[in-house]
């Protein structure tokens, strides 16, 4: 009985012994780090898109200045065509004939001009007599010249370097006077329309001067490719319109491989300066019922929520419009591995090292 008494109490010493250098072996898990850091305050611009309208620089309808039955086209349908180039002809005979008829009215003003002109230095005819000679004849030409204007209308030429749309009359048309025959697009230069609400208009002519290379924009194109060559605004119309609280703007885009047409639409890309914006990243902020808010330290590390209002978004960024100063301490990460009011050890990260990296990862 002893013996077995023995083995149990060596059974036991050795078991409490064993646990406790277990327990003493134990490590306490490390606490947890939490990466802060504060807005950045930096003058930026942000990208805007507006859908805009492409219009040529030169968009003419070419229409017939005289009646008569289309003889003829020079050209085709999309074909560039150069200033004076002779395009249609309208029948011409009509006012050939009255040109020949205006020539010799003149041939006949001016015989009897000088025959009246002589017998007056005979003084067989009144001075007055040669004054109406003299003003049949001015007025024969006048006539004459008017038949030489109606002819040349029969031609219709290009009055500058285009292309060509679309015909709405065939050879054989009886056209009348001002009928539309096609259009003439002028594409060397194109000018794009497009509307900027007031705020945005605000910004853009209070942070910008003439020279400021600001006034460049770009063109996303219909099928999301960026046209090659920068646009510059050059014209703002005068009147906001009420109804939707926007202004027209114009920019021109040189358009030297003739790429964009008249008609086309695309999105304007513009950049509006921000002055001393406070910047924070998206990551950083977490959303309530459709609002902004970050994790705010206190002077004890305790995170507070607070709401923020959000001015502007750029990539992986937000200019904070209010809720923030300068020097707050904003939870960078792990914001779901925490809780409003908890104490938790900060890791401070510079806001210029937090953009950096934000702007590696961008790319």
């Amino acid at each position: 009985m002893k013996r077995i008494l023995m083995l149990m109490g060596s059974c036991a010493f050795l078991c409490h012994t064993s646990c406790t250098s277990t327990k003493g072996e134990e490590e306490k898990p490390a606490e947890t780090q939490f990466s802060v850091t504060n807005p950045m305050k930096m003058d930026t611009t942000i990208t805007d898109d507006y859908v805009c309208q492409i219009h040529s620089i030169n968009h003419i309808e070419l229409r017939a200045q005289e009646k008569g039955y289309l003889q003829k086209i020079f050209v085709d349908e999309g074909q560039h065509v150069r200033k004076g180039q002779l395009l249609f002809q309208i029948m011409p005979n009509l006012y050939q004939a009255e040109l020949q008829k205006a020539q010799a009215e003149v041939s006949f003003a001016q015989i009897e001009y000088q025959n009246t002109a002589s017998l007056s230095s005979k003084n067989v005819v009144a001075p007055s007599e040669v004054a109406m000679a003299k003003a049949k004849l001015d007025k024969a030409k006048a006539e004459l010249a008017l038949a030489k204007v109606h002819l040349q209308f029969t031609e219709i030429r290009a009055p500058f370097d285009g292309i060509i749309d679309r015909f709405h009359v065939r050879p054989g048309s009886l056209v009348d006077e001002g009928e539309l025959l096609t259009e003439l697009s002028d594409n060397s230069k194109m000018w794009v329309y497009y509307n900027v609400p007031e705020a945005e208009y605000l910004d853009y002519e209070t942070s910008i001067t003439q020279a400021d290379s600001a006034r460049k924009v770009n063109l996303l194109m219909a099928n999301n490719k960026l046209f090659k060559y920068a646009g510059v605004v050059e014209t703002i119309e005068a009147n906001f319109n009420n109804e939707t609280g926007n202004i027209p703007f114009r920019a021109t885009f040189p358009n030297p491989d003739g790429l964009l047409r008249h008609g086309e639409t695309g999105n304007i890309r513009m950049g509006i300066p921000l002055k001393n914006a406070l910047l924070i990243p998206q990551k950083a902020t977490f959303e309530v019922l459709e609002k902004k808010y970050v994790y705010v330290l206190d002077k004890n590390n305790v995170l507070r929520s607070r709401e923020i209002t959000v001015g502007a978004e750029m990539p992986h960024l937000y200019a904070v419009q209010s809720g923030l100063a300068e020097h707050d301490r904003i939870l960078l990460e792990g914001l779901r591995l925490v809780h409003e009011n908890e104490k938790i050890h900060a890791n401070f990260v510079s806001p210029g090292q937090v953009i950096s990296h934000l702007e590696l990862y961008a790319e």
